[in-house]
Order: C-alpha cells, then sequence, then structure tokens
C-alpha cells in the first residue's frame, strides 16, 4: 500500500488545513513556543506548513504520481525538500517541477530515489536515527546555538538537515551528526546565514555575592 508523507504534519493539522483554517492549527501556545525558538518569521511558519499541506495536495489530484511514488515533502523558511522513493526518474521530477510551482516557494531540493517502497523497519530505523541525531544536537558547543532551529529529516539512513544557522553553526551541527550511530551519511540543506546577522550570545550574568550576616 502506498504511503504518503508529509513532514511534521499530524492529522489535526492535515485536516484543519484541507479545510481551510490553518490559523486554527498553528495558533496557541505550541505555535508560540516553536516560534519564540525560531529564526524563520511567523507568516514564514505558517507559510512552511501550507506548502506541505499543497504538496500533499498536488499528489492527491495526481494519481499518474501518488501511485509510482512514495515521497515525504518538508519545507523550510520557503526552501522544500523532498525525499522518499519513486518508479523512476521522470516521476520525482515531474513532481518537483509542481511543488516549486506553488506560491511562495523560493527552491526545490529533490532528494527522492529510484527505488522500490521502503518498509514499516525501514520507517522504524529512520525514526530512530532522527531521534538520536536530536539528542546529539542539544551537545553542539556553540555559543548562542538552539537545536531545536535544525530540521532533521532521515531517509534510509540518510540523514537531511535544514535550517537557518551560522557558518560556525553548520560546521559544529554536521561534525556531531556525521559521528551518530546509524548515519550513513549527511546531506546539507541549511541556508547559510551571513557573518554579524546574528546577535552574540550574551555573557553568562554575574551572580550576586551572597550577602553575610553576624
Amino acid at each position: 500500500m502506498l504511503k504518503i508523507v508529509t513532514a511534521a504534519t499530524g492529522g489535526l493539522l492535515l485536516a484543519s488545513l484541507l479545510s481551510g483554517c490553518p490559523a486554527a492549527v498553528i495558533g496557541g501556545a505550541g505555535m508560540t513556543a516553536s516560534v519564540a525558538h525560531d529564526r524563520r518569521t511567523t507568516g514564514t511558519y505558517v507559510e512552511d506548513q501550507e506548502i506541505e499541506i499543497h504538496a500533499f495536495r498536488l499528489l492527491q489530484d495526481n494519481p499518474s504520481i501518488k501511485d509510482r511514488s512514495n515521497i515525504a515533502t518538508t519545507s523550510y523558511n520557503l526552501v522544500v525538500l523532498l525525499t522518499g522513493q519513486a518508479a523512476d526518474a521522470q516521476t520525482s521530477a515531474r513532481f518537483a517541477e509542481l511543488v516549486a510551482k506553488l506560491p511562495r516557494v523560493k527552491q526545490v531540493h529533490n532528494e527522492v530515489i529510484v527505488g522500490t517502497e521502503t518498509t514499516l523497519a525501514d520507517d522504524s530505523g529512520d525514526s530512530y536515527i532522527t531521534s538520536k541525531v536530536k539528542l546529539a544536537l542539544f551537545d553542539v558547543k556553540v555559543p548562542g546555538f538552539d537545536p531545536t532551529r535544525v530540521k532533521v529529516v532521515t531517509s534510509r539512513s540518510v540523514v537531511y538537515l535544514m535550517g537557518l544557522l551560522t557558518p560556525a553553526e553548520i560546521d559544529a551541527v554536521v561534525d556531531k551528526v556525521r559521528r551518530v550511530s546509524g548515519v550513513l551519511r549527511v546531506v546539507k540543506v541549511f541556508e547559510t546565514l551571513p557573518p554579524g546577522s546574528v546577535p552574540a550570545a550574551a555573557p553568562p550574568r554575574e551572580q550576586p555575592a551572597a550577602s553575610s550576616t553576624g
């Protein structure tokens, strides 16, 4: 049975956006917490989720693509990553062309491979690797680095990394992820922030000296 996967979209998100009510999904505490740590604007954060839903619709509206592929769509800062499998290169290329024409899409990275659909065991292994990578990112030693700013996508043990990072952050993240067991290869889909565009991390505040009495 064909599996259609849109990254980072749960059932509630899918149902609400398909009904034309994206604000109902991304509003509230969950969205506020995510955006607070994100370098994307709130509007772009919303648009990324809408792009993923529109890509899902494209698959449904094009059975000649849907029936010959198992493609996952991930959008970050309006840059789209396509992963998964397709029966032939023409099928994945056609879908990439359709996605590229969606409103607000800046660029499409087509990483879909020609091959058979992944098994449940493959998918479980990829999920496990993603979890290990996300955990490893908390150990990246760069001042001011926030691991939640890195989008991690794993397909057949290949890890794709997205996000808006500085050159120092990118180097440290890639070095850390390459050391995670089970990672076959690391593919960078980052957008590099120019030097000086990110405020320097504030120095640690000094603790007030304890007052003595007596």
